[in-house]
């Protein structure tokens, strides 16, 4: 589940979030680490949302921790991009919700080399530091198991405040 050996780095990409923000990422990452859930077709939706309630539930627990939703897809005309990001809006009324949500228009086959992520046909969940790397990973719907490797990860992940300084 985790990104074992390979050392991969975010690409810098840019995008817009739902509230018409721009966003040069990984630098505009807030968190520290980062949750970025990467949907690339529409009907991927109900398995980000089922990571929801976790993510949630993790940025209470975890206060450097932010969570952030990335359709990724395919580079389109203006006409395209504003017919689908009106739609968007439309359909994702929670404010919060819209601002998490940053959608990405670019050659998602090499954004996908560059992550290592296999295919367009399932959601991929990382935890990019603040550095840009990502330091674990899996795919697809929530699970217990894979929430339980997450936050195992986080808390190994995190400074041990009972040993002296490095």
């Amino acid at each position: 589940m985790n990104a074992g050996g390979t050392r991969v780095q975010f690409p810098n990409v840019t995008g817009s979030n739902l509230q018409r923000k721009g966003f040069r990422l990984p630098q505009d990452f807030q968190g520290d680490p980062n949750l970025v859930l990467i949907a690339f077709q529409q009907w991927q939706q109900r398995l980000v949302d089922s990571w929801i309630p976790f993510a949630r539930q993790l940025e209470e627990g975890h206060p450097g921790l932010r969570y952030y939703e990335l359709p990724a897809i395919q580079d389109r005309n203006i006409v395209a991009r504003t017919f689908i990001n009106e739609g968007m809006r439309a359909g994702i009324p929670d404010p919060v919700a819209r601002e998490r949500t940053i959608t990405l228009y670019l050659d998602t086959t090499a954004f996908r080399a560059a992550l290592h992520l296999p295919s367009e046909d399932d959601i991929y969940v990382l935890l990019v530091d603040r550095h840009g790397r990502v330091v674990w990973r899996t795919q697809g719907a929530f699970s217990e198991q894979a929430g339980a490797s997450m936050v195992a990860f986080i808390r190994r992940s995190q400074p041990n405040p009972d040993s002296e300084g490095a």
